[in-house]
């Protein structure tokens, strides 16, 4: 068949090294199979993605795991109170020559790669947090009026733990809307348990083979945006984010009553995108309400700002989510 777009990549050899990822992250991590593919999807629209979970349930495992299978540079930072920006995005050095001149030469930092695992990020503060915006929006760095490229494609994979907060600074909401998801990892079941001692505990750890070169993951991405969506799927989208509004009149009463504020627009962006990818994954060429389904959790649930009498009475974003889906996606169904 041939590419939707010409990328240079046909669809089906799309889905084959889709799979092929899958497979190979699959070999290392047990269980945890939608948090794997909606990875996946985050990786193949280009954007970055937020884990959270309690320690040793794998997160930072599934980002190394994933940076084995693509021969792309993979780099780590762990955030720590005491660290800077400068040690993040890096910093201009005084460098003097032979002849005894000096001069300035930047000196790239961690950010600096296909694949950043930022392990902790909220155990940074808000001014070493505030050096990723530019960073996951941008795919730039910009450092005493000199702004540098990043290399294509560019993933940051950020963890946190939402059980020792003491010490922490959470993460302000402009940050986090530039997660395209945020994906909540589940304790694994006792046969899973099972698997994870058998992989982890023998003589030999399974080592994830390389499947995909960083050209290959940018023609993946191009393709994914030729996918076609129907006008009709593209109002209901439209009217899923709308619904996330409590001012909106068409809002249903648990958002007017619970919500402060809803989904900016990149919520709607992220919806289409990963719309697109899921149904490519799917063998299908175009875009159905199912793949917005399975889109809206994890592209909705840290875009909605809820008051305190939700917290109060332990509503959660992704019980509002699961409302809106039901009220807007499947009326638009019937």
């Amino acid at each position: 068949m041939e590419p939707l777009n010409d990328p240079g990549i046909t669809v089906e050899q799309f889905t084959t090294t889709a799979r092929a990822i899958e497979r190979e992250v699959s070999t290392l991590i047990v269980g945890q199979h939608e948090i794997v593919r909606q990875t996946l999807v985050t990786l193949l629209a280009g954007g970055n993605a937020l884990l959270e979970g309690v320690p040793g349930l794998g997160k930072t495992m599934l980002v190394r795991t994933l940076a084995q299978t693509l021969a792309c540079k993979f780099s780590r930072i762990q955030f720590t109170p005491d660290l800077m920006p400068a040690d993040i995005v890096g910093t201009n050095i005084l460098l003097e020559d032979a002849s005894g001149q000096r001069r300035f030469q930047f000196e790239p930092g961690p950010v600096f790669a296909n694949l950043v695992l930022a392990d902790e990020i909220n155990r940074a503060t808000p001014k070493t947090q505030s050096a990723m915006l530019e960073v996951m929006q941008e795919h730039s760095v910009t450092v005493a009026k000199t702004t540098h490229r990043l290399a294509e494609p560019f993933f940051v994979l950020a963890t946190q733990n939402p059980l020792e907060m003491e010490g922490t600074y959470p993460l302000p909401e402009a940050q986090l809307d530039r997660f395209f998801f945020k994906l909540n990892v589940a304790y694994p079941s006792a046969d899973e348990l099972v698997m994870i001692a058998d992989r982890t505990t023998g003589a030999r750890t399974p080592q994830p083979q390389r499947v995909a070169a960083a050209p290959t993951i940018v023609a993946m991405q191009q393709l994914a945006r030729g996918v076609p969506i129907a006008p009709h799927i593209v109002q209901a989208a439209a009217r899923l984010i709308r619904a996330t509004q409590p001012q909106d009149a068409d809002a249903p009463a648990s958002v007017k009553q619970y919500v402060t504020w809803g989904s900016s627009p990149r919520g709607m962006q992220a919806l289409i995108l990963a719309g697109k990818i899921t149904a490519l994954l799917a063998e299908r060429y175009n875009v159905a309400l199912d793949d917005l389904r399975a889109a809206a959790l994890p592209a909705l649930r840290h875009r909605l700002i809820l008051n305190f009498e939700a917290q109060a009475e332990g509503v959660t974003p992704d019980r509002i989510v699961s409302e809106l889906i039901e009220t807007v996606l499947d009326e638009t169904n019937t």
